[in-house]
């Protein structure tokens, strides 16, 4: 692969700027300053060689004012750190201006090395990492995934994904049934146990590392408290790949007996766990359609078109087995032009 151009921008000067004073502390060569990434947001992530004893490189990130703020991402780094889980150092910041110095986890993810082999023993060291984090949840270290948060993410679904996306207009009655069926998962979401939340704990945010340290676990500024389920959902039902059904099952059990074991207040019936597990997927997937979607029709990023039908197979099969979410089934059939379909299991 050939190396990403640096953007001719004014933040790339800014952020050369900081790290030449930065250079004799930490060793950094702010010539070799290289693009890492770049995600969903505003923010941009470089790499810069330093000193050895850093690691050989660092990673900076830019998260430009006013649409960033680096202050909720420092206090994350700060309590999951705290929590026995592996995020990386902070070694300088500057919140004024959006530029963090970040220990540097390399360049290989969990997206880029799961496989039917490698899978067991990373979700294991996943699997036992979430179970760390919710352990050491601190009820005022975040805010609160509150009904007005879970609401407004669910919004996107048909302000985003149905009338811009699809160009689909609801009627009066398949509105009514929509809020019906958000204010179920919204509920259901609610009376779980509130514990700390990652948000986007997946494949894409966990690096893996050796050892013990495994997973570096990155993308952590939107952390909230919110439903015990929620970054499991994230994990096993992944937004950018697919587990079959049967696996995922097995994982979501090894992780509710992790977390029995540890004193989590996890549901003691599993099928009640599983069925929160569920509609705690509905909800992050609803939202998930709206985002992709708004990505690409705002911000013009349609690499997330491809991953569309996916989470759309999530949403489906997961409310074909519940007879409450039938006004959703009934609403994406008429959307998608598909015959009624019936089946449910609960």
């Amino acid at each position: 692969m050939h190396p990403i151009p640096l953007p001719a921008d004014e933040r790339v000067g800014l952020l050369r700027d900081w790290l030449a004073g930065l250079r004799t502390p930490y060793g950094l060569v702010p010539e070799t300053l290289s693009v890492a990434s770049s995600d969903a947001s505003f923010r941009r992530y470089f790499r810069v060689d330093a000193s050895p004893s850093l690691g050989h490189s660092l990673i900076v990130m830019d998260a430009p004012p006013p649409q960033e703020d680096c202050s909720p991402f420092v206090h994350a780094a700060r309590e999951f750190g705290l929590s026995g889980i592996t995020v990386p150092r902070v070694i300088e910041a500057d919140l004024d201006r959006g530029l963090l110095l970040l220990e540097d986890f390399g360049t290989v993810t969990y997206a880029s090395e799961l496989n039917a082999a490698t899978a067991p023993a990373l979700y294991g060291d996943a699997l036992k990492a979430l179970v760390t984090l919710q352990q050491h949840t601190r009820a005022d270290a975040f805010p609160a995934y509150d009904r007005a948060r879970l609401l407004s993410e669910l919004e996107l679904f048909p302000q985003w994904y149905v009338a811009r996306h699809l160009n689909a207009r609801l009627s009066e009655q398949e509105e009514q049934d929509l809020q019906g069926v958000f204010n179920l998962l919204i509920a259901a979401a609610r009376a779980q146990p509130q514990v700390a939340v990652h948000r986007d704990f997946h494949c894409r945010n966990l690096m893996v590392l050796p050892g013990s340290r495994n997973p570096g676990v990155l993308d952590f500024q939107d952390a909230v408290l919110g439903p015990i389920t929620y970054d499991l959902v994230s994990l096993l039902r992944d937004a950018y790949l697919r587990w079959d059904e049967e696996q995922v099952l097995d994982w979501a059990i090894r992780y509710w007996e992790r977390a029995r074991k540890a004193g989590l207040p996890v549901a003691s019936d599993f099928a009640e766990f599983y069925r929160d597990f569920e509609w705690m997927g509905l909800q992050r997937h609803l939202k998930v359609l709206g985002i992709f979607a708004r990505l690409y029709h705002r911000d013009g990023k349609d690499r997330y078109l491809a991953d569309l039908p996916r989470v759309m197979q999530y949403v489906r099969e997961a409310a074909s087995r519940y007879l409450a979410m039938t006004p959703l089934i009934r609403l994406l059939d008429r959307l998608e032009g598909r015959s009624p379909q019936v089946g449910h299991t609960f």
